[in-house]
Parts: C-alpha cells; sequence; structure tokens
C-alpha cells in the first residue's frame, strides 16, 4: 500500500544570525496507512519544520516528501489531507456551523455532505449546543475544537494535527483521543506533534523523535520504551546529552 507520508533524506537549511541554521537534517521517515504515529522532540528540534514541509509552507533545501506517493505539491496530495495548527485561529464573526460551511465548500464537497458532516462533527466535538454562536465566543478549548471539526471535514485519509490537546482539560483531551482512535478504526492515518507524552503514549502506534533537526529513534512505543519505564523518561535520556 502506498504510504500517506514518505520523507527521504530531507534537509532543510536557512540562513541565521550566526551562520546557517540546519532545521532538518537527511530526515527520513515513513508512516503507514491507519497508523497513529507520533511525533516528538523538544523545542527547536524541528518537528514544525517538518510539518511546514509537508504542507507546503516550507521548501525543502534538499531530499523529498510525499504524500500518498505524489509530491507534497500536487493538488490530489492536499485534498487528501485535514490540518490542524499548534495554534488554531479561525474567523471569530462566524458561527461553528458557518466555518464547517465554508470548509466543506473550499473542498467542494455537495451540500447534503456538508450538512451531515457539519452535524456529525459538531457533535462529536461536544459543540452542537454552540453550533449556532459566534466563534468569537468560544473559549479557547472550543475553538481547539471548532478548528479540528474542520480539520475533518473533507474526511480527510491523513489527519495532521500540531499539539492537538493544548488548552483542553482532562475531559477535552479524552474526548480527542476518542476521535483519533475512530480515525484509525476507519482505516485512517493520524500524525501528530505534541508536547503531552501521556497523550501520545496512550494513543500512538508508532513515535519518532528528533533532537537538533536529526532523527534519533524511532518505532512502536511498545519497543523503544523498556518495560516499566515511562514515555516521558524514555524521552528525557533520549534528548539530553
Amino acid at each position: 500500500m502506498i504510504a500517506p507520508i514518505d520523507i527521504q533524506d530531507l534537509t532543510v537549511s536557512f540562513p541565521g544570525r550566526t551562520g546557517i541554521v540546519q532545521a532538518l537534517q537527511n530526515l527520513t521517515l515513513t508512516v503507514a496507512p491507519g497508523t497513529v504515529y507520533g511525533f516528538l522532540g523538544p523545542n527547536g528540534a524541528g518537528k514544525t519544520t517538518t510539518l511546514q514541509v509537508l504542507l507546503g509552507f516550507q521548501e525543502a533545501t534538499s531530499g523529498t516528501a510525499r504524500l500518498f506517493g505524489c509530491p507534497i505539491t500536487h493538488s490530489i496530495a492536499r485534498e487528501k489531507i485535514g490540518y490542524m495548527s499548534e495554534n488554531p485561529d479561525t474567523y471569530p464573526f462566524l458561527t461553528g456551523r458557518e466555518l464547517l460551511t465554508m470548509a466543506g465548500r473550499l473542498f467542494n464537497l455537495p451540500s447534503s455532505v456538508i450538512q451531515k458532516r457539519s452535524t456529525q462533527l459538531l457533535e462529536e466535538t461536544g459543540l452542537s449546543e454552540a453550533a449556532n454562536q459566534r466563534i468569537a465566543l468560544y473559549s479557547r478549548g472550543m475553538r481547539q475544537r471548532i478548528c479540528m471539526a474542520q480539520a475533518l471535514i473533507n474526511d480527510p485519509e491523513l489527519l495532521i494535527l500540531d499539539e492537538p490537546t493544548g488548552g483542553l482539560d482532562p475531559l477535552g483531551r479524552r474526548d480527542i483521543r476518542a476521535l483519533i482512535a475512530r480515525r484509525k478504526a476507519a482505516g485512517k492515518t493520524v500524525f501528530f506533534s505534541s508536547h503531552e507524552l501521556s497523550e501520545v503514549e496512550l494513543a500512538c502506534d508508532r513515535i519518532a523523535i528528533l533532537s537538533k533537526g536529526r532523527l534519533i529513534a524511532e518505532g512502536p512505543v511498545s519497543t523503544l520504551v523498556p518495560p516499566g519505564e515511562s514515555l516521558e523518561r524514555f524521552f528525557i535520556k533520549a534528548v539530553t546529552p
């Protein structure tokens, strides 16, 4: 089967105040279909740069990145993905339902499909009662939820999330884990970056750990983390010189 994400020898560098900054160095990574994949690393490790390359926001210096076997610049690859940023922000003058309707139209979805999916996603993210409220009135956690719903409106084969549980209370984090689990059960692929290592440990099949732009560990959580040790402890050992 074609891998939703296939990264080969990806390098990203750019000028800095003291010389060339190597944001990524020869990153090679393949994510299999139907996998919940955690992408980890301390601040400045290269996680956001990798996501920006996958989404077409950042050009690679060398190497390749493909989505579903296609170069990331091809629109057919973009049609199959959903994305939520670390600090999701959107149009505050729209209601939650209007935002989902607008997003569905951008994907050229039929009106009947937009209506059905919007209702389903509003319920799934716990926003049914707030569906007709202006987003300006939403709390931070509610904005996180509506942006998650927006990322799912096209029923993506690949869901890319940057800190999906940031700003959510324990119940909200539980709901996001359940949402991810349902996507996996439907055969979808979820690729997410997070500092909430307990959430990663609960949700992920495989993880990759970056440090200073390099991949330093990759594999199933059950294999990488020794018995009796937490992912957090393993992570700290891996990234500490």
